[in-house]
């Protein structure tokens, strides 16, 4: 073997033992970066059911307010038909 080969063999080692620990590191990189994204978007699926919440009920409440606002109207318009009949 001549001193090129030696020299390659011992590179290559180096590499394929430096390579190792390399690979590690990204791959555990890469595993808390995942868990990092799958917390944040289990955060935003909470949020939006909240937020869902919240509209159903501003919905429901706006809804009783219609409601109410429609019983006052018909009652005054009762009062207001009722006095006419009585001035007539």
């Amino acid at each position: 073997m001549n001193e090129l080969e030696e020299i390659i063999i011992v590179l290559g080692v180096m590499v394929t033992v430096c390579s190792i620990p390399l690979t590690a590191i990204v791959t555990a990189h890469k595993r808390s970066h995942t868990k990092l994204q799958i917390k944040m978007l289990e955060k935003e699926v909470e949020l939006e059911k909240m937020r869902l919440e919240m509209y159903d009920n501003e919905t429901e409440r706006m809804k009783i307010e219609l409601e109410q606002s429609k019983q006052l109207l018909l009652e005054s318009q009762q009062q207001v038909l009722s006095a006419e009949n009585n001035n007539n």
